[in-house]
């Protein structure tokens, strides 16, 4: 596998998948420079332990320029991710992103404008497809046919809340986007990627807080429904794991095709003799359940090459624009402020 020499810099630490972006690069050849971060967030104690070496630094200018950093990754908190990535690509750098990368229509706007002006990538680690080897597995049946074409998406993101552990900006959807725009974009994403779909349309977006009246503006359980030239799909979203579960959510994905189904269970397989990264596919030849922790994640492979190579195959660049415009106005619906439009 190919060694990359590259050098990249880390703007903001606020969200664990931090970690998993700088572990996947680093052990493709990486170099983590530095690293920069408001204040001491609830994740700093994470990253000192797994990152010892890595140096922090006083000034985000010091990292953006550096003419030796390629690539800046931000995990930082929501609102203020897409400031950095713009402020990174005019510095010449390419981007990778926790999701939601973008909050508002204007950002996104302006985010579009900057790759068009720069040149630069703008990449968002959604980490339900890119750091799950099943769903590596699932989209590799479904590029040879196993299940004829993709007509319709089920996808489930429940959640642990562990409310306590949680930053007062994680309850405030001014900063952390809302449920839809912030863990419905990796489901966009996956609907986007399965059916290969080009005119999708958001038919129905809704949010309710049904168990956490406490925190008075945050939405505990979010659903979305699309509809496009080529498949329908549902997402349910919520944050109601149950405390038994040995991980964070029973993630899963279904996916309904001309010719047999597949399920991704991501994260836990209930009642099986191993714990995640299972699919079960039926078509007309065969009904299996396959382990595939071991397919891989090429994502963060592929998005070094598109940093040397200036290609789009981790992830091509419309495609994170389509699943943020959708992902913000799913969330704006939800919200009351583009209730007229539905179909």
């Amino acid at each position: 596998m190919r060694d990359f020499n590259i050098k990249f810099g880390i703007l903001g630490i606020d969200h664990r998948h931090v970690y998993t972006q700088a572990e996947f690069l680093i052990e493709l050849g990486a170099e983590l420079v530095g690293w920069y971060t408001k204040g001491s967030p609830t994740t700093l104690e994470g990253f000192l332990k797994r990152f010892p070496k890595a140096k922090r630094v006083n000034d985000p200018r010091i990292l953006l320029e550096d003419p030796n950093i390629q690539v800046i990754l931000t995990s930082a908190i929501p609102s203020e991710r897409a400031k950095i990535s713009i402020s990174a690509m005019k510095h010449g750098k390419d981007v990778m992103s926790d999701k939601p990368g973008v909050l508002s229509s204007e950002e996104l706007e302006e985010l579009r404008h900057t790759v068009l002006q720069t040149g630069r990538i703008w990449s968002i680690d959604f980490s339900e497809r890119f750091e799950v080897p099943a769903v590596t597995l699932a989209s590799q049946l479904v590029l040879d046919g196993a299940i004829g074409d993709v007509i319709h998406t089920l996808g489930i993101g429940p959640h642990r809340l562990n409310a306590n552990s949680r930053p007062n900006w994680f309850f405030d959807p001014k900063k952390n986007g809302g449920i839809l725009a912030d863990i419905g974009s990796h489901q966009i994403d996956q609907f986007l990627y399965f059916t290969k779909s080009e005119r999708p349309k958001i038919t129905l977006a809704s949010i309710r807080n049904m168990g956490h009246k406490q925190f008075s503006m945050f939405s505990d359980f979010g659903e979305i429904a699309l509809s496009s030239e080529k498949a329908n799909g549902y997402i349910r979203l919520d944050w109601f794991t149950p405390k038994a579960l040995p991980t964070w959510g029973d993630g899963r994905l279904f996916l309904l095709g001309t010719e047999g189904t597949i399920e991704v269970r991501k994260y836990c397989d209930i009642g099986g003799e191993a714990d995640d990264n299972y699919v079960y596919l039926t078509n007309g030849a065969k009904h299996e359940k396959i382990y595939g922790g071991d397919a891989g994640c090429p994502y963060f492979y592929n998005f070094l090459v598109d940093v040397l190579e200036r290609s789009e195959t981790a992830m091509p660049q419309e495609h994170v624009f389509k699943v943020m415009e959708l992902a913000i106005e799913a969330q704006k619906i939800a919200d009351g402020e583009k209730e007229n439009e539905l179909i």
